[in-house]
């Protein structure tokens, strides 16, 4: 990515193509900044960094200005997540982003006002739409569901019994979103959501009310909504390709609604489409709440968040072309002026417009219908029974009382300021005066991580009885710490303080973890201690009577330290410094998936699902790299099928099976009768992977054939059988050359080179494949993998399966994928939808999980299955076979050559015996280019005999008395290349002793690690 000017230039990594986009700014702020004593962060020299200060008084200060002259204003951030959305809008720490200064700009202004005729009033609303449900972020708790949105006649969409709280300063609207940040922390806890997956709106309503000479008001009201998006990738459903459930996973239905807002928007204003195009806003919550942003009476700024890091080229591009579709749309906004008393008359007879209807009695659900401004949703509500409809007519005449209520509200606050004034005289005591940096220094506490910045240190528990009582939210008897969520029990745990000790009492069956290590009874906390309660609520514990950690505790414990430590009791907290690259792109893929698949589980056993999960580590092909891929392995508990699932698809899997957990937790009864086909942990029965053979082609190289019976390893490293293959070097008719050892490889490059690959029987262990086994595999020159023949339903299948593959002219990368790569070859058993063990059913997930232990999850052999991510074993054995033959074919030529040194000497000393001998050698050494052309080049110098002394060896012979220059210097170029095989011989030689005494070193280690299980 690179910014001039408003131009923003975008660069594939790969292909190199650039493209341009131009909008109002363009700015950058990935790096070429200083930070300040202060903490603020300004452009160093000449860099062309972007302030927040910069951003804000480009942007914020539009909006600013238009909300003074009374226009609706709306600014929101779009991008993925990380790429700074949070960071612009609300910005961290000092650097303030454009909705605070907005909110202290707005009060520095009207504390400035000198005008006595002139008042201010102003709202703040604080929601989160979270799986198209909307959350009020300024209360506690919500109703299940979540809030309504209702339609008005006039206003629009707006959400029914939200929350408006007066304000008057910045201080307290700086203390409401404090409240609603905290809010959405433990909102996001409960549902195992990151701020990621929700969309926050915050709606200021400023108005201002100014009295004429005349003693008339005119009100003045501008509506600034200030939206911070979900991350935009959880929009793509391509990550998700080949899940039955991608359509109904959706995972943010409202940036797909509001893509395809924009996309109407946008044609509507270049003329594409006609202005009667309908403009799909009721697609989504969001969508409906952003009407009047996107499409109507609003100015609206919208920030486009970009990640510079090339493997988010995609999606960066993605939301630059979203970006250019949104600046194409054209808003008329229009100042909202109005009389107070025109305003107190309408409402006046609006209000006694609804009240005579609803006292008149006989009102039609039609009529009330289109008295909220759905009329046209009558047609599906004709289609209820007469107790459906009149449950609705109740629902909506409840409604309208409410409105009328807010109406009269209104009225009364519009005709004098007292009204006003004790509403914001109760919304100030309603703010908690903060204490919690003085009781941090009194008392020990427990202090939240999340690995959302913005999320992290919100939620404090402060421990200041002699005993406090952990336990689940919502159960009848009271806790002191109250948590939501999977795995708390109803009496999770006691905390008992003595002195300056505080020990931890878990229940019996409670999850709690400490530094990583699982609790199994009582446990003295000391200061910095971990503490994981249940899956989802991590803390810090903080001792301040006694401030001294556990010895190899970091000063700062964060989000990405305590995570990893709870991998520990798995085996997977290993050593950086002494892991591959590829060990570490695994670790950490691993720490990531881990808590994933014990909620999945715990949320499988809440639901009683009968599934489990565990995570597998499957050899890859990757096109002869031999690198290693993390799966997720699904298990019936009943019947013993399993699936194995990417990333991808588990990912997407788990948002739906969180939301299905949301729906039973809210006591939704339609989760136990779902259907089976939207069941996220139902899935169609599938061939399964038993287990992989892999074969290293590093022989193929130098012609030699790879024919081996090579055992069958599944994800834990347990043999399941055995599989037979040979790979052959051949002509292009398919015919195995014999014995044509090359030496160096090299000579392949350029030329045509063929093999053939048999796949000739297996030999199966478990009964249950017996119904049918296959072989698949994928060449370099494959895109996916190749069924050898069809399914053999025997536990000995006889495959008998050949193919040739050829490289017509094999290049640098071809000789490479041959030198260094495998071939694996994967064993697919056919499973079936067997009956359900009887034994079995009349236990629960959690028991047969609990029995399952141990046996299959990655918990037992992590660390041994990336011991062993390399291979390194069957590497030795295929390079030493390449040794053993460089060395046969080494002695076998010294040999010759010695006896045809031996029998010319014996011969009349002539050119044309000594032609002979050289034409004779290059037969014999024909497996090096170097050595044929100095051959060559001395025969065409010959012209005297007498090469060898008779009855010496060539390597110790000496040219005959008298021989001229000519003869000598031929003769040492002989005798030197003679010597050379020899010394290539019994270096060889020495070499393949050193391969083997590695090899018997590798094989005791092994033996001896017992945490190691051979799984490639």
């Amino acid at each position: 990515i690179k910014m001039q000017g408003n131009q923003t230039h975008i660069t594939n990594p790969e292909t190199k193509e650039s493209k341009n986009f131009a909008f109002d700014f363009s700015y950058w702020s990935h790096d070429g900044f200083n930070e300040e004593s202060n903490g603020i962060l300004a452009p160093s020299g000449s860099s062309n960094y972007a302030s927040q200060r910069i951003v804000f008084d480009d942007l914020g200060r539009g909006v600013l200005d238009n909300a003074w002259k009374g226009y609706n204003c709306s600014l929101f951030a779009y991008g993925q997540t990380g790429s700074g959305k949070s960071f612009s809008m609300v910005g961290y720490g000092p650097n303030k982003g454009i909705v605070p200064i907005t909110c202290d700009e707005l009060f520095k202004s009207i504390s400035s006002n000198e005008d006595s005729k002139k008042t201010f009033e102003v709202t703040i609303s604080m929601l989160e739409i979270y799986n198209e449900q909307v959350r009020d972020l300024l209360v506690k708790n919500n109703p299940k569901g979540g809030l309504a949105v209702r339609q008005h006649p006039s206003l629009g969409f707006y959400v029914d019994n939200l929350k408006k709280c007066p304000v008057g300063a910045y201080t307290e609207i700086e203390a409401r979103m404090e409240e609603g940040t905290k809010n959405r922390t433990v909102a996001s806890t409960n549902m195992n959501a990151t701020s990621s997956r929700a969309h926050t709106v915050v709606t200021i309503t400023f108005s201002q009310v100014t009295e004429g000479d005349d003693g008339n008001k005119m009100k003045k009201t501008s509506v600034m909504n200030l939206v911070d998006l979900a991350g935009s990738e959880r929009a793509d459903s391509t990550g998700a390709t080949g899940d039955r459930l991608k359509e109904g996973a959706n995972i943010n239905k409202s940036l797909s609604a509001l893509g395809n807002v924009i996309s109407a928007l946008a044609e509507v204003s270049t003329g594409k489409a006609p202005k009667s195009k309908i403009v799909p806003y009721r697609d989504s919550v969001l969508t409906k709440l952003l009407q009047n942003a996107l499409g109507g009476n609003s100015k609206t700024v919208m920030i486009a968040a970009l990640s510079p890091a090339d493997v988010n080229y995609d999606e960066t591009l993605s939301t630059l072309r979203y970006a250019d579709r949104a600046k194409q749309i054209k808003n008329k906004a229009t100042v909202n002026e109005s009389p107070t008393d025109k305003l107190i008359r309408e409402l006046r007879e609006e209000n006694n417009r609804l009240k005579d209807m609803l006292d008149s009695g006989g009102i039609s659900l039609e009529q009330l219908l289109a008295m909220k401004g759905e009329g046209g949703e009558a047609q599906e509500k004709a289609e209820m029974n007469e107790e459906e409809k009149e449950a609705m007519r109740k629902q909506i005449e409840e409604e309208i009382r409410r409105e009328m209520e807010s109406n009269e509200k209104d009225v009364s606050r519009m005709e004098g300021t007292t009204q006003w004034d004790s509403e914001l005289e109760r919304a100030k005591q309603e703010i908690e005066i903060d204490k919690t940096e003085k009781l941090k220094k009194q008392h020990m506490h427990f202090t939240n991580l999340n690995e959302d910045n913005m999320l992290n240190g919100v939620i404090n528990h402060f421990l200041t009885t002699d005993e406090t009582s952990v336990g689940r939210f919502g159960d009848d008897q009271p806790d002191d710490i109250s948590l939501h969520g999977i795995s708390i029990k109803r009496d999770h745990c006691k905390i008992v303080q003595s002195g300056n000790e505080t020990i931890i009492y878990p229940s019996e069956g409670a999850n709690i973890k400490v530094n990583g290590e699982t609790l199994n009874g009582p446990f003295g906390l000391r200061h910095k201690d971990r503490v994981l309660f249940g899956l989802n609520h991590l803390y810090v514990f903080y001792n301040p009577k006694d401030p001294s950690p556990r010895e190899g505790t970091p000063d700062c414990v964060d989000w990405d330290f305590a995570s990893l430590e709870l991998t520990k009791e798995q085996g997977m907290a290993w050593d950086a410094e002494n892991l591959s690259r590829e060990q570490q792109r695994l670790k950490q893929e691993i720490t990531e998936l881990h808590p994933i698949i014990s909620e999945v589980n715990a949320i499988s056993e809440e639901l009683n699902k009968y599934k489990s999960f565990d995570l597998v580590l499957l050899a890859e092909n990757d096109k002869g790299r031999g690198n290693a891929q993390l799966m997720i392995k699904m298990t019936n508990l009943l019947n013993g099928n399993t699936w194995l699932w990417d990333k991808s698809k588990f990912t997407n899997r788990k948002f739906i099976m969180e939301d299905l957990y949301q729906k039973y937790a809210d006591g939704d009864k339609s989760v136990a009768k779902i259907n089976k086909e939207e069941d996220p942990f139902w899935e169609p029965v599938e061939d399964v992977l038993m287990g992989t053979s892999t074969f290293y082609l590093s022989a193929l190289a130098h012609k030699i054939e790879v024919e081996e019976k090579v055992d069958i390893f599944d994800y834990k490293g347990k043999c399941e059988g055995k599989l037979s293959v040979g790979i052959y070097p051949c002509d292009s008719n398919g015919k195995v050359a014999e014995d044509d050892f090359l030496e160096d490889p090299d000579e392949l490059l350029n030329k045509p080179y063929y093999v053939k690959i048999v796949v000739k029987e297996a030999q199966i262990s478990k009964t249950r494949f017996v119904k049918g086994v296959q072989v698949r595999y994928a060449t370099l020159l494959d895109q996916e993998d190749k069924p050898a023949g069809e399914f053999q339903a025997s536990l000995t299948p006889k495959f008998n399966h050949a193919r040739l593959v050829g490289f017509e002219s094999l290049s640098h990368s071809h000789l490479k994928y041959l030198k260094e790569g495998s071939l694996v070859f994967k064993v697919y058993g056919k499973q079936s939808d067997t009956m359900e063990d009887p034994t079995k059913k009349h236990m629960n997930t959690k028991q047969l999980r609990q029995g399952q232990k141990g046996q299959g999850s990655i918990e037992g052999n992590a660390a041994g299955l990336l011991s062993l991510l390399s291979g390194d074993d069957k590497k030795l054995v295929s390079e030493l076979k390449v040794v053993r033959k460089k060395c046969d074919t080494l002695e076998s030529h010294q040999d010759k050559v010695k006896k045809l040194c031996l029998d010319y000497a014996e011969r009349e000393p002539s050119a044309e015996n000594y032609n002979k001998l050289l034409e004779n050698i290059m037969e014999i050494v024909t497996t090096e280019e170097r050595i044929k052309n100095k051959i060559r080049n001395l025969a065409l110098k010959v012209g005297v005999a007498n090469a060898f002394n008779r009855g010496d060896s060539a390597s110790s012979s000496r040219p005959p008395p008298g021989a001229d220059e000519e003869t000598k210097k031929l003769h040492r170029e002989m005798t030197n290349l003679v010597s050379r095989i020899e010394r290539s011989s019994m270096g060889l030689q020495q070499q393949m002793l050193q391969e083997q005494e590695r090899r018997r070193i590798e094989q005791e280690r092994q033996e001896d690690g017992s945490s190691v299980c051979n799984i490639l």
